[in-house]
This record gives structure tokens, sequence and C-alpha cells, in this order.
């Protein structure tokens, strides 16, 4: 990654299994770029409250306020926020997450280099105009 006096992207994780939550945390900062966190929808949201959020990766399977609830507050705030919701529960919960607007879902088992060129191509090219599902065969 090539040195440059640009500050780095900041992302905001939402995950409420910890495990998941150290992993994703551990690679998108591998990347190159800050990671704030949220154990819950809820928390997320106070997070989100702050600001300063080049794109958000929540899952939508949490308790308080699930993933959808997210991408519908924060698509009711900021449309240019890019969202990625990822899942382990199947298609009605990526199908829900892609009526509210996500930019991407992802299928967990998530690979790493997936998720690394999805942020990427959503940080380059700001809000997509068609949200996108990968299933874990696509990926």
């Amino acid at each position: 990654m090539a040195m440059n006096n640009e500050p780095k992207k900041t992302i905001l994780v939402i995950e409420d299994d910890l495990d998941v939550l150290s992993i994703l945390v551990k690679h998108v900062k591998l990347m190159g770029y800050e990671v704030i966190t949220a154990t819950d929808g809820l928390e997320g949201l106070k997070r989100l409250d702050e600001g300063g959020y080049d794109l958000v990766i929540t899952d939508i399977v949490m308790p308080f306020v699930s993933g959808v609830g997210v991408v519908t507050a924060i698509k009711r705030i900021n449309t240019k926020i890019p969202i990625i919701a990822v899942t382990g529960y199947g298609k009605e919960p990526e199908a829900l997450a892609m009526e509210r607007k996500a930019d991407m879902v992802l299928a967990k088992p998530v690979k790493m280099t997936i998720l690394k060129e999805h942020i990427a191509q959503l940080l380059e090219s700001g809000e997509e105009d068609d949200a996108n599902v990968l299933t874990p065969e696509d990926q």
C-alpha cells in the first residue's frame, strides 16, 4: 500500500458474534482502514450518530435492532454511506437487506479477499445504484 497523506477511511463494523467481530476487525485493519465496532444494532446506531464513517459492515440478524433496521436507519439519514450486510441465515434476511437498500449482501462465512474487493469498490464508487447479493458459491 502506497504511503500518502490522505486520512484512513473509517469503517463501522456491527456484529454480535464476538468471534466473527474479532476476525472482521483484524482483517479490515490489515486492509489499511480505521475500524470502530459495535456489538449490536442499537450500539451501532449510537455509533453512527457520532458520524465520520465511510462505510458500514453490519450483521443482519442481531439483538435489539436488526441489521435490516440499521440499514433502514442509515439510508434515511445518509444514502451516500455504503453498507455491506452479512448473514448466515439464508435468503429471507438477504432479501430484507436488499429491500432496505444495502449496497452489498454477503453470505457467511465471508471470504476476506471478497470483502476487501467490495470495500474498495464501494469506497471508490460511492453508493452503488444496484445492490448485489453473493452466495457462498459466488464467493
